[in-house]
């Protein structure tokens, strides 16, 4: 019976044997080579390179723990979920759009859970973070708050005001975003969402973080490639006409018209008789009478027309420019006097001004 037993059909896993196998392919077991001293229990062993393996089966029950405490606050807007790692947003955003609650993607602004004249003030019953050491902004916020703290912590992160911690490694996109996932499926698996026994038809895929040059790329790919019209070959003109006579059963031409009477003939008269080849010299028109060229007007340019002296010389025109320079100086001088000055002493400045014009 034990061998019939063995060599059976394989026993199927449980949802946590499935779930540890899950974070074993995404390296949530994975530390770094530091381990805080209250993050020693966590540990299950170390690595010949130094670093530290997390025993996910208790990475597994605080993922229940925290799931516990997400389900029991009524409104899910009172949850925060806050990621400043790049890896972690869209984690943040989808575990935000499936469970309810509010996200906060990006850098935190400082404030926000204790300066109530800020406009992005607000006082969360539960905030949810990727990493205690980058997210140490809000984590001091809601300790000053009473704010509880849900995190995840790798083997290097400070435990210090830090509620439940859950250990994991959080430097991997794939590792947080499997975490998200597992924590977001555990929440609506309470709540009813998901029935028991059931799979949750969204795939871990899309927690993971995506480059944006590789989303780029992916999509250029993916889009239609438009025709090349260019590549179409000209339509050339045909090289020999096509249009034979025998298409018309090679009738002949019809005859030319004849030619419209010239003014001054009846139109009863008998049309007058035409040359041997059939063009008559009488009825051609006239030639056109000789125009006479046109005679271009005087502009006053012409040789022999230069224009008449006006009397005026280089000296004479230099002594004007002078004069009209100093009776400028002088009307600015004066009317700075007139502003700055009183009656008497514009007077005076206006004897010494005329007697400077008069002596230069």
């Amino acid at each position: 019976m034990a061998a019939a037993a063995a060599g059976g059909a394989p026993r199927a896993l449980s949802q946590r044997e499935q779930d540890i196998q899950m974070m074993l392919a995404a390296d949530v077991h994975l530390g770094t080579k530091n381990c805080d001293f209250q993050m020693e229990r966590y540990v299950f062993k170390r690595r010949s390179d130094g670093i530290f393996i997390i025993n996910l089966g208790k990475t597994w029950e605080k993922l229940q723990l925290a799931a516990r405490v997400i389900v029991a606050i009524e409104n899910p807007q009172d949850i925060i979920v806050q990621s400043a790692r790049p890896y972690g947003q869209r984690a943040v955003l989808k575990f935000a759009q499936y469970t309810g609650a509010h996200a906060i993607a990006g850098r935190h602004t400082p404030g926000t859970f204790t300066n109530q004249l800020q406009t992005s003030f607000s006082e969360p019953r539960l905030l949810i973070l990727t990493d205690p050491r980058t997210d140490h902004q809000p984590i001091k916020e809601s300790a000053l708050g009473n704010i509880p703290t849900i995190a995840f912590c790798d083997t290097d992160s400070p435990m210090r005001y830090v509620d439940i911690g859950i250990p994991a490694n959080n430097k991997g996109k794939q590792s947080i975003g499997c975490l998200f996932w597992l924590l977001a499926r555990m929440v609506l698996q309470m709540r009813g969402t998901i029935l028991p026994g059931h799979k949750w038809e969204v795939m871990v895929d899309l927690f993971f973080y995506r480059d944006p040059e590789e989303t780029k790329e992916l999509e250029e790919e993916e889009a239609p490639v438009a025709p090349d019209y260019a590549a179409v070959a000209d339509y050339g003109a045909p090289v020999a006409d096509t249009w034979g006579n025998d298409q018309w059963g090679g009738a002949e031409p019809p005859a030319a018209l004849p030619a419209a009477p010239v003014g001054g003939t009846e139109w009863g008269a008998a049309p007058a008789p035409a040359g041997a080849d059939g063009w008559d010299p009488a009825a051609a028109a006239p030639p056109p009478a000789a125009v006479p060229a046109a005679v271009p007007a005087a502009t006053g340019w012409e040789e022999g027309s230069a224009p008449a002296p006006t009397g005026w010389h280089f000296s004479e025109l230099l002594a004007f420019q002078k004069l009209r320079e100093k009776f400028a100086v002088c009307l600015s001088f004066w009317l700075f006097t007139l502003r700055s000055c009183p009656e008497a002493q514009t007077n005076r400045a206006f004897s010494g001004m005329k007697r400077w014009i008069l002596n230069s």
